[in-house]
């Protein structure tokens, strides 16, 4: 048995060391987050703070995999899809990315980590709690010599990944919000991860880099909590979301288990497609109408609202490692509707609690 807890300490290490050092280089080089000079709409700080969370993230990570992981053409894949994404957000530190630009590129990445390997191959049936391979609807296309095998596995997996990527950034606007429910989130993954491993020991790798994601995110929460010190940046929040898509599919394709510790995320990102779309706005520019941003209007510190988001994540993550696939389905509609009624709640009251106009009649 591979020593998890070490493995997961060296990583928390290993990434709360790098942090200011990377700190230090976005200092150096300008990667740096100023509102008077950058505006967003969605951000929720004030003063100048160093970006490029998502480069100490990828440094502690990959670290780790290559010292732990056998360097299949999968892990390779993985590991070249985070280069990426981590390259295209330094870009997004120094100077913003078109959104169009990042999720070509986020649609890219999934389509190569896809070619490697990382497909569904099947889903669990919700009603009887069997399987429904999905080989059945694969199609092979032959270029030249070369036949490629294209099918519904890729699909879905390349839907999920980008899919996934999105929502976790859109929830990453608070100090210490992200890191904490995605570290939850690859723990979870990473325990059921480990319980199915003992049936098919080949597939404990998964494990070690779902630890791996933990020990990461972990190390980076101090730096990023309240008071920040660092942002994740374009690159630490897609990351983040890649990585938790790909233990998803990985830890034998328990997507129901990531859909359900990723409640909140999840949710908000159908409530902001649906707003944005009503509104006629493009989906993939920002606003200032996520959740933590309606919990800040009502007067909910920092802290407050990254707990909130930690101990919902944890909550979930219990529920979904006690469950099973059918529960799972009813446990996440009964999320669905208490936290929709949630998000009612609290834009009812957004609205409520501003200042009205004086009456001129």
């Amino acid at each position: 048995m591979i020593p998890f807890l070490p493995l997961l300490l060296t990583t928390v290490i290993l990434t709360l060391g790098l942090t200011p050092l990377v700190i230090i280089f976005a200092k150096r080089f300008g990667l740096v987050d100023d509102p008077k000079h950058r505006y967003h709409p969605a951000h929720t700080h004030k003063g100048i703070i160093p970006r490029a969370g998502g480069l100490a993230l990828f440094l502690g990570i990959a670290t780790m995999m290559v010292a732990t992981l056998p360097m299949t053409i999968q892990v390779v894949g993985i590991i070249a899809g985070s280069i990426i994404l981590t390259a295209v957000g330094l870009m997004d530190d120094k100077r913003d990315v078109s959104p169009y630009l990042r999720l070509i590129t986020n649609i890219i990445v999934a389509i190569l980590v896809v070619s490697t390997g990382s497909a569904i191959p099947f889903i669990t049936n919700p009603l009887t709690g069997g399987v429904l391979p999905l080989s059945a609807w694969n199609w092979t296309i032959t270029i030249g010599s070369i036949d490629i095998i294209v099918g519904l596995p890729h699909v879905l997996a390349v839907l999920w990944i980008v899919w996934t990527m999105n929502i976790i950034g859109w929830s990453a606007g608070v100090d210490g919000q992200m890191p904490g429910y995605v570290a939850i989130s690859a723990f979870v993954l990473g325990l059921l991860s480990l319980r199915y491993s003992l049936l098919d020991p080949n597939q404990i790798w998964v494990t070690v880099l779902a630890f791996i994601i933990t020990g990461a995110f972990l190390g980076f929460l101090p730096w990023n909590f309240y008071p920040q010190r660092i942002m994740p940046g374009y690159g630490g929040k897609t990351l983040a979301g890649y990585f938790l898509a790909l233990l998803g599919i990985l830890s034998f394709a328990k997507l129901g288990t990531a859909l359900l510790v990723l409640g909140i995320p999840m949710l908000d990102a159908v409530a902001t497609l649906i707003r944005r779309i009503g509104m006629r706005k493009s989906p993939v520019l920002a606003d200032r109408g996520h959740l933590h941003h309606r919990l800040l209007d009502l007067g909910w510190s920092k802290p407050r609202i990254a707990l909130f988001y930690w101990g919902v994540s944890a909550i979930l993550g219990l529920v979904s490692l006690t469950v099973t696939s059918t529960l799972k389905v009813f446990t996440f509609i009964a999320v669905a509707v208490a936290l929709t009624m949630f998000f009612v709640w609290v834009s009812f009251f957004t609205q409520f609690s501003k200042q009205r106009d004086h009456d001129s009649g």
